[in-house]
């Protein structure tokens, strides 16, 4: 306001501008970095309160699917297998089953090919 030249004036409100831009500029990389910094803290926090306890599931987790496994084994009837795949709830404990149900029918095709060729034989 103390100039009466309007070029000078244009310079210092366009020098003001760039300024106002700046100081905007690095209040918002100030912003941006406090929310990623929050976040990435809150995130690495919950990971360490929350790792005994997910390892601690997926322990028991692994148990449970041993056992099964185990159970599957003694099992020797593909509609009793079929029957506990609809109860099944648990993509881990289907695909054992499932895996059991292809062992079972190759298992059989098996035997009647064998019977098959026994049979051919004589």
């Amino acid at each position: 306001e103390s100039t009466l030249d309007l070029t000078e004036r244009r310079r210092i409100r366009s020098a003001i501008r760039e300024l106002q831009r700046q100081e905007l500029e690095r209040d918002e990389e100030a912003l941006a970095s406090k929310r990623f910094r929050a976040e990435r803290g809150s995130h690495r926090q919950d990971n360490k309160e929350n790792w005994p306890r997910s390892q601690r599931l997926e322990e028991e987790q692994q148990a449970a699917l041993a056992a099964l496994s185990r159970q599957l084994e003694a099992i020797t009837d593909v509609e009793e297998l079929t029957k506990l795949l609809r109860a099944a709830g648990e993509y881990e404990e289907r695909k054992l089953i499932r895996a059991a149900i292809r062992k079972l029918r190759a298992e059989e095709i098996e035997a009647a090919t064998l019977a098959g060729n026994v049979q051919s034989s004589r």
